[in-house]
């Protein structure tokens, strides 16, 4: 499903064996993001502050324990650390998407 030209999952898979997420895009695309890259990449204010500009944050190393939908916009993670607050908007999730084809953010 595509909202106003937005790419959008289609399916979100917790593949806590492989400590990954997979994600199937509205355009076809399959994407996979390790617990620990999505952990370090949490966009809330606690994990990156208030300044302009994203930034990974090292040794957040957790387990994905639940996901939730917000609206039909984002993800919400739950880390099995506790922390919760991290809305990811399914466009930063896709800019997020570390494969060669997108070219994704990095860690660190």
């Amino acid at each position: 499903m595509t909202t106003a030209g937005q790419v959008t999952p289609t399916e979100v898979h917790r593949r806590v064996e492989e400590r990954e997420l997979g994600v199937e895009w509205s355009d076809g695309h399959s994407g996979s993001y390790s617990f620990d890259y999505l952990r370090g990449w949490c966009p809330c204010a606690a994990c990156q502050g208030h300044g302009r500009g994203k930034h990974f944050v090292e040794g957040q190393n957790s387990d994905l324990d639940k996901i939730s939908l917000v609206g039909n916009y984002a993800l919400q993670m739950h880390w099995g650390d506790g922390h919760e607050t991290g809305i990811y908007s399914y466009s930063y999730l896709r800019q997020l998407c570390p494969c060669a084809e997108c070219g994704g953010k990095q860690d660190s």
